[in-house]
């Protein structure tokens, strides 16, 4: 059974590796499970808090819970041969440990679908800090103090965010480039502020990124990615500035804007606790959208069941079911992983037992460097069996709507394992076919991207 605590009057406190005593003491880790969260957590990054420990993790059920999977590093997410280098260097400072652990992230592609090359501006001949212009309409802005999490997920594909080093760190230390650039694009009219987690910041910090978007004509959808509806709903119920925050989300919907709650919910248990649902009243209470989205994942939620009551859950809170993701490939890849085919399977299964109203839907869609790409099914049979692929969003605003096919595998698990079809014309072909077919994937490093 699940743990219970006083979650309206906890105080945020953030646990890591060097809390696993007093974690151990109080939910009795084994010695096995401790030992794999230490030598993990070398490499990926581990973090944790007090509601997540005793409101959302069911003790008797781990190590197989699915929230449990969700924020503890499993034996599973880093290669055998990676879990034992990393035990034969005890001392972690040592100069041969540190160049281990970074030799390890850099094989773990800590940068997916050309983020670093393809999507960072340049103005006069310098890389903007902290920005991506991911599509033609849409900016991406990494504030600062927003990069970390109340908690962070084990299959995130923006570990490298986390892990202390500035090489694989987008941040920026204020809005003024920002806001500058998006005056210079008017183009642009959706800025996603994300992380990270841009909740954790205080409304006062937060104010100060967000109120200088506001001063921007062109700017007509202001967009927050967050995790802490489900780590930590205190945020918008009981912390000290929770009514401050709703006040700054009523002042951006009062200025005209669509302010959208990009909520994250990797399983329905996450709105469980009534403090959770209390959470979501108050966001949508300001007049601001909350939209749900998360990646398909071993071990926590590929189950059809799971994701229809997830979804189920959403609706009947008045928030909007948005994107069924597909895993990355980034970090601990393998151990998470869905093969496309399984990933089709499970997205149908759930969606054809949803009401109209949660039919908004989409997945399974793959966020690849081209930009996004869902499989909306299979078609013919055989040896002549093909995947339907469509892209839903993209660099090339050319190609947004057009579909394309690939040929079916039973194990691919991402766009470039897959082989395009014959028909597939050159320029969707030239953008999101990339692969011969599904083969063991070489070693990446930090710089180089599929």
């Amino acid at each position: 059974m699940l743990a219970t605590g006083p979650s309206a009057t906890q105080r945020f406190r953030a646990l890591g590796e060097h809390q696993l005593d007093y974690v151990t003491r109080r939910f009795g880790l084994s010695a096995e499970v401790r030992r794999t969260v230490e030598a993990v957590s070398r490499v990926l990054p581990f973090r944790v808090n007090e509601y997540v420990l005793s409101e959302l993790i069911d003790w008797q059920r781990v190590p197989e819970d699915p929230i449990f999977q969700l924020v503890f590093p499993q034996p599973g997410m880093l290669p055998t041969k990676d879990l034992r280098r990393l035990s034969a260097l005890p001392d972690g400072s040592s100069p041969e440990a540190r160049e281990a652990v970074r030799e390890i992230r850099c094989s773990l592609n800590p940068h997916p679908s050309g983020q670093m090359e393809l999507n960072v501006p340049s103005v006069d001949g310098l890389r903007l800090s902290g920005i991506q212009h991911k599509y033609v309409e849409t900016v991406l802005y990494f504030p600062q103090h927003g990069q970390t999490c109340h908690t962070y997920c084990t299959y995130c594909f923006r570990w490298a965010q986390f892990v202390g080093d500035p090489d694989l760190r987008f941040a920026a230390a204020g809005p003024e480039q920002l806001v500058d650039y998006l005056r210079g694009h008017p183009e642009v009219s959706d800025v996603l502020v994300t992380g990270g987690d841009p909740l954790v910041m205080s409304t006062e910090r937060l104010r100060r990124h967000l109120e200088p978007l506001l001063a921007v004509d062109s700017v007509r959808t202001i967009r927050l990615g967050t995790k802490s509806v489900a780590y930590w709903p205190q945020r918008f119920v009981t912390d000290r500035d929770a009514d401050d925050l709703l006040q700054l989300f009523d002042e951006v919907v009062a200025s005209g804007r669509s302010l959208a709650v990009m909520a994250h919910y990797s399983h329905p248990r996450e709105l469980g606790p009534d403090i959770a649902r209390r959470a979501v009243a108050r966001i949508r209470g300001t007049g601001a959208l909350v939209y749900c989205q998360a990646p398909l994942i071993a071990h926590v939620n590929d189950d059809a069941d799971v994701w229809n009551e997830l979804w189920r859950a959403q609706l009947a809170l008045g928030a909007v079911p948005y994107y069924l993701f597909v895993e990355r490939d980034t970090g601990p890849h393998e151990y998470f992983k869905v093969p496309l085919a399984e990933a089709v399977r499970i997205f149908g299964d759930a969606y054809r037992r949803l009401p109209g109203l949660a039919r908004t839907v989409r997945g399974p869609v793959m966020s690849a460097a081209a930009g996004k790409v869902v499989v909306d099914g299979t078609v013919g049979s055989g040896q002549a069996r093909l995947f339907q692929l469509r892209a839903l969003q993209a660099r090339d605003p050319a190609l947004v709507g057009r579909p394309f096919h690939a040929h079916y595998s039973e194990r691919a698990a991402w766009l470039d394992e897959l082989q395009p079809a014959d028909t597939v014309p050159p320029d969707l072909r030239e953008a999101f076919g990339t692969a011969a077919g599904p083969a063991p994937r070489p070693a990446r490093t930090a710089r180089s991207f599929v």
